[in-house]
């Protein structure tokens, strides 16, 4: 269990910033993506006692699919924050595939609310 609570502010330009409390002294943090260590993460004290967190995305580490992200804290080997990107074209199917059956399943809703509505109103 680790003390240190890392807040995410915000994802801009393949870089993920956040904001690391309750250090009393210079974390080691690491990134890694499928359990392995990615280079790229900075830390920066602050006056106010934290610590502005920098983790900035390897190109060569986006892909298809799913690709997540993982901050851990060395010490404790407790995760801190994780973040993911989705995309390509297996993404996209599996969205449309997920869509209809929403649909399908809308559609079996709407079926049987018609029918409540007939059967209600043939008993009156």
């Amino acid at each position: 269990m680790s003390d240190l609570i890392l807040t995410k502010t915000r994802l801009i330009g393949g870089v993920w910033h956040g904001i690391l409390k309750g250090a009393t002294s210079e974390p080691k943090l690491v990134l890694t993506h499928k359990g392995e260590v990615v280079t790229g993460l900075t830390l920066a004290a602050q006056d106010d006692g934290t610590w502005d967190v920098e983790a900035a995305v390897p190109m060569q580490r986006l892909a298809d699919g799913v690709q997540t992200f993982v901050i851990s804290d060395v010490a404790t080997d407790a995760v801190l924050a994780s973040f993911a990107f989705l995309a390509g074209d297996a993404l996209s199917e599996d969205i449309r595939a997920e869509m209809d059956l929403l649909r399908d399943e809308l559609d079996m809703l709407k079926r049987a609310f018609r029918r409540h509505c007939v059967e209600t109103a043939a008993e009156e």
